[in-house]
């Protein structure tokens, strides 16, 4: 293509070199290693070598076991025959308090939330209606205000 002629002079800048940085030089790190002294429990079985006698102290005496824990006046013990075990089950009153309360309390959630559904389904046409007749009055003020005036030539 002729008659072009030169070429534009574009824009230089020189960018001048990056100083040497040093790399950081990190030390390992440290740590403590825990550490405890163990604690020596003897055996409740504990007994003296044969040939050897225990000195009794005095004003002390062995501490014994009571075979059964006391029972709380207002529990139920059930004997399960697999296990042979007890296990306790609440008292009549308390049964009575927990089941009514849960059974008030579900029956209040599923009622509530019928209520609510039949509310949305009265409300959201009217909503709805509400809603485009707002919207269609601020269409028909923003462009009547707009078309009002002199025109823009």
């Amino acid at each position: 293509m002729p008659g072009l002629g030169e070429p534009i002079p574009l824009p230089y800048m020189s960018i001048p070199e990056a100083p040497p940085i040093s790399v950081p030089t990190l030390s390992l790190p440290k740590a403590d290693i825990p550490s405890y002294k163990p604690l020596v429990v003897p055996p409740s079985s504990l007994q003296p070598p044969p040939g050897i006698k225990g000195t009794q102290q005095e004003g002390k005496q062995p501490a014994t076991k009571s075979a059964k824990p006391s029972k709380a006046p207002e529990v139920n013990y059930v004997n399960v025959p697999i296990l042979n075990k007890e296990v306790p089950v609440p008292s009549n009153e308390i049964l009575v308090t927990a089941v009514s309360t849960a059974t008030v309390s579900v029956a209040a959630t599923l009622a509530a939330t019928a209520v609510f559904k039949k509310l949305v389904s009265l409300f959201k046409p009217i909503i709805k209606t509400a809603w485009t007749k707002i919207t269609k009055k601020k269409k028909d003020s923003s462009s009547s205000s707009s078309s009002s005036g002199p025109p823009d030539s």
